[in-house]
């Protein structure tokens, strides 16, 4: 097996807080897509919400997937100062939530 890109994929699973608004989710999910333009590492970012039929989601609702072109990219987003604001607005409106990043690799056969 082996890495398929150099890019590093962020991936963020969450649960809103029941009393959270889905017009305030909305709004904080477009304030996710808006960083893309404003941190010059962040090259992609996608969304959704849990589809699946085996109901193996603990809870998690949502799914955040951003792309980055290398850990250090990443590590200029978490620092960066739109990343801050907008994490400081995001976070605490969240029941719970994971983050995990990976470097995408390929299969071989």
């Amino acid at each position: 097996m082996e890495e398929s890109t150099h890019l590093v994929k962020h991936i963020l699973l969450a649960k809103f807080k029941d009393e959270i608004p889905q017009q305030r989710i909305e709004q904080l999910i477009r304030g996710y897509a808006a960083l893309v333009p404003l941190v010059p590492s962040m090259k992609g970012f996608h969304w959704g919400t849990d589809v699946s039929i085996e109901n193996l989601h603990q809870g998690f609702t949502h799914v955040f997937e951003s792309t980055f072109e290398s850990t250090e990219g990443i590590a200029e987003y978490v620092s960066h100062p739109a990343h801050v604001e907008f994490a400081n607005e995001f976070l605490p409106t969240l029941e719970k939530f994971v983050v995990v990043d990976y470097k995408p690799a390929a299969v071989n056969l």
